[in-house]
């Protein structure tokens, strides 16, 4: 496993270093020229070596040849003899000098490659990192619409009414009211209204979910929303395949419903909204911009849970199917590091407005080169 040495910390502290693609485009391309110009300066140089080692063979050989007609010569050519000992040494320590700078040239240019892939992780993983903040941001804007949106038809005098007034026709017109709602709104799966005992007296699709009857008193959510102190306050569920609606993917937010819609009214029941997860958490995973490395590079975009398990993903990976586990050490804000074969980046929520977020991450997943 490696860490990846980038900014961390505040997502601003990132943004400055990744948050233009015209500089990123610049960075690429200089890094690539770094690599090309690398590698013709070692081609060069190789050239260069190979013709001094020529040289010096064949020096080597005149030296050679010089010895044999000196042999050949008898005394008077001892002298010469000597001469062509010098000329094989002096070929013998250039060789040995081509070899050294060869040598050393190639350390140097191994290292230069080195650093510029170094750099080109570095570059990547700060761009991934803004991207899988992108992911979750996204994400966090999108509920916080949601947690509005329950607050809001929590005050609903129909709802109200059901209620306070519980008989089958205020409960019919509940779920005629509830019914118009979600028509304009098709991001969501159901809504339901729950008495305090928790069982479901009016949904929104009565055809489809057959939930009117049922109880859910044992969810997390309900117990909370009915505890709330305030029409200000919301509950969150956790992302599930929930049996409720035919094991379709769902993320609960839920609200008290208080007598006349007033915010510290006594509490009658409790609003429901079923968020349609699947589609949506998918359908901004797979709209974020990725350029043509990143595709090539088999690029990856999920989100995982504050556990680390994975509630959406770009692709058809299933939910809670594996997890993703931020190395000991890191900073559990964001970073990136490589595991497997492969680059991993974090970015934890900000969460938006009053939305804290739910510990939830947007993380990258990329092939290394």
């Amino acid at each position: 496993m490696e860490h990846i040495a980038i900014a961390t910390g505040h997502r601003d502290h990132v943004k400055d270093n990744i948050n233009a693609p015209a500089a990123a485009e610049y960075q690429r391309v200089t890094l690539a020229a770094i690599a090309a110009q690398s590698q013709d300066a070692a081609r060069h140089a190789s050239k260069s070596v190979d013709s001094i080692s020529r040289i010096t063979s064949q020096m080597k050989m005149l030296a050679i040849n010089a010895k044999i007609e000196a042999a050949r010569a008898g005394q008077i050519g001892r002298g010469f003899s000597i001469v062509a000992d010098e000329v094989s040494n002096v070929g013998g320590q250039i060789n040995d000098i081509a070899c050294d700078i060869q040598a050393q040239l190639a350390k140097r240019l191994a290292d230069l490659d080195a650093m510029v892939v170094a750099m080109d992780r570095q570059s990547a993983s700060a761009r991934l990192v803004d991207l899988a903040f992108t992911a979750v941001d996204t994400i966090d804007r999108n509920l916080y619409e949601r947690t509005c949106d329950v607050r809001w038809w929590a005050t609903d005098s129909a709802f109200v009414t059901a209620l306070d007034r519980p008989d089958p026709d205020t409960r019919a017109y509940a779920t005629k009211r509830l019914g118009v709602i979600i028509d304009a709104y098709n991001i969501y799966l159901d809504l339901w209204i729950a008495d305090r005992d928790g069982e479901i007296v009016a949904n929104a699709r009565p055809a489809k979910f057959t939930v009117t009857g049922k109880s859910v008193s044992d969810l997390s959510w309900f117990g909370r929303a009915l505890a709330q102190n305030s029409g200000d306050a919301f509950e969150a569920g956790e992302v599930v395949q929930s049996p409720y609606l035919s094991g379709r993917q769902t993320i609960t937010y839920a609200c008290a419903i208080r007598a006349n819609g007033d915010k510290h009214g006594r509490v009658l029941g409790v609003m429901a909204t079923c968020f349609d997860w699947e589609a949506q958490a998918r359908g901004i995973l797979t709209s974020l911009r990725m350029d043509d490395t990143m595709r090539k590079r088999n690029t990856r975009a999920l989100l995982i849970d504050r556990d680390g398990w994975i509630i959406a993903a770009s692709d058809d990976t299933a939910i809670k199917s594996g997890k993703i586990t931020i190395p000991h050490g890191m900073d559990p804000h964001c970073g990136a590091f490589s595991e497997g074969g492969k680059l991993i980046c974090y970015h934890a929520t900000e969460g938006f407005e009053t939305y804290k977020g739910l510990g939830w991450r947007g993380v990258i997943l990329q092939d290394l080169p």
